[in-house]
């Protein structure tokens, strides 16, 4: 067994001193996440799991604890100073989001635990609204579990037909098979913005001035853009679009669904509860709250849209831009690097990539890979990634994912050849 020297190999290694923000260091974020200085198995943590979930920045973890320490109270019907003080903030974090994204008003911005739960809702009301027996809902291969799963029980529900649009080989979407789909049976049509799995951007802009053309309804699914990719609603024209905080620096249990004013307001309750009304009554007809409060039954995560909120902050720190150079950096070099071993094969090689990717190594099981990893403090995921669908259209399992993220460095990735070389010395010693 041939093992790769990278030492002295000649690809290019940027200076990690030469990538910067106009008004933060990015060699010095990493001092912002406290978890990143945690050691594992007694080694220094190199986190590569970001498209699974985000650390946390010192800012939003400060937020939380002042709200649960300074102004803990539920929101919108107490008239105590506390409750007051809670609503204010809830209300200012749904504000940064709708500035975040740029819709055009705060009240397309609907709280929901995060991008799966926003999918449902969007599937059990307009779906169920929008979707007859014989009509047609438009997904693709490349989607997570999450955007598909909730169009195959409504198709179940509503006696509807799921289609399905390809990918190539290289992990690209044959858009040019989307015109021929698009037809007056066609009631919504939902993509990602990136893959999880493969890291594909796919060319939503495009998509969806196909399908505004034939006036079909078009969500994306922006859990891997947001904390990667500029996003604008307004600019893209889409119908919905949601998001997970906690792929994006933020807290665990929050997320958001975009939606236009317009189509908000057809759209029925997904839950009953308390805030979600403006009456209710034995007597007479029950009346639903406005938008966006119909759709938001209960004591929502308050703590959870604040510490959104302070990651939209953070995040606003940086330019955009500048976080996707960074993270496009880091994806280069890591596949320079990465195709110098000859038993490994990267799955996903679209043209246009977000900062993720998914690779197998010889016949090694990426739990393995996981597995020995971890030991050197590198943190990676292993699986299918919830996408199924695309595994088997590939013709594989699992693989072996890292995905970066703005605290991510060239440090790590050196950090991950090498304990990739361990790998192959303890499966392939001879």
């Amino acid at each position: 067994m041939a093992y790769v020297n990278f030492k002295d190999k000649h690809y290019h290694h940027p200076d990690e001193a030469m990538i910067h923000s106009t008004t933060v260091d990015l060699m010095y974020v990493k001092r912002d996440f406290p978890i990143l200085y945690k050691p594992v198995h007694n080694q220094p943590l190199v986190y590569l799991d970001n498209a699974a979930t985000t650390q946390k920045p010192q800012s939003v973890i400060k937020a939380l604890y002042s709200y649960y320490t300074s102004k803990n109270a539920n929101i919108h019907r107490g008239v105590h100073s506390l409750s007051e003080q809670s609503t204010l903030a809830y209300e200012s974090a749904r504000e940064k989001v709708r500035q975040f994204i740029n819709a055009r008003d705060a009240k397309e911005i609907v709280f929901v635990k995060g991008a799966t739960e926003a999918i449902n809702l969007v599937a059990q009301t307009f779906g169920k609204l929008a979707v007859k027996k014989g009509d047609e809902i438009i997904v693709s291969e490349l989607e997570h579990h999450s955007n598909i799963v909730p169009w195959q029980i409504l198709c179940e529900q509503n006696e509807a037909i799921l289609r399905v649009i390809p990918m190539s080989d290289s992990g690209e979407l044959q858009i040019e098979q989307l015109d021929a789909m698009l037809n007056e049976r066609t009631k919504l049509l939902a993509v990602s913005h990136v893959s999880n799995a493969i890291g594909t951007i796919n060319p939503i802009k495009r998509i969806i001035q196909k399908a505004n053309q034939v006036g079909v309804p078009v969500l994306i699914d922006g859990a891997q853009a947001t904390a990667h990719l500029g996003v604008d609603v307004q600019a893209l024209d889409c119908d919905f679009y949601v998001f997970s905080g906690h792929k994006m620096y933020a807290p665990t249990g929050i997320g958001v669904l975009y939606a236009k004013k317009k189509i908000l307001e057809t759209m029925p309750p997904y839950q009953g509860g308390g805030d979600m009304i403006t009456r209710v009554s034995f007597k007479s007809k029950t009346v639903y709250n406005q938008i966006p409060h119909k759709f938001e039954a209960g004591t929502p995560n308050i703590g959870g849209a604040i510490g959104l909120g302070a990651a939209i902050d953070y995040l606003s720190k940086f330019e955009m831009n500048q976080i996707s150079a960074h993270e496009n950096q880091l994806l280069e070099y890591a596949t320079n690097a990465l195709q110098q071993i000859p038993e490994l094969q990267i799955i996903g090689t679209a043209e246009h990539k977000a900062g993720i990717i998914s690779f197998v190594l010889d016949d090694i099981h990426p739990h393995d890979i996981g597995t020995i990893l971890d030991q050197s403090g590198i943190a990676v995921r292993a699986g299918h990634h919830c996408a199924m669908p695309l595994m088997e259209r590939l013709g594989i399992n699992a693989t072996t994912r890292v995905s970066f993220g703005l605290y991510n460095t060239f440090t790590d990735i050196d950090r991950l050849l090498s304990g990739l070389q361990n790998v192959l010395r303890i499966f392939k010693p001879n």
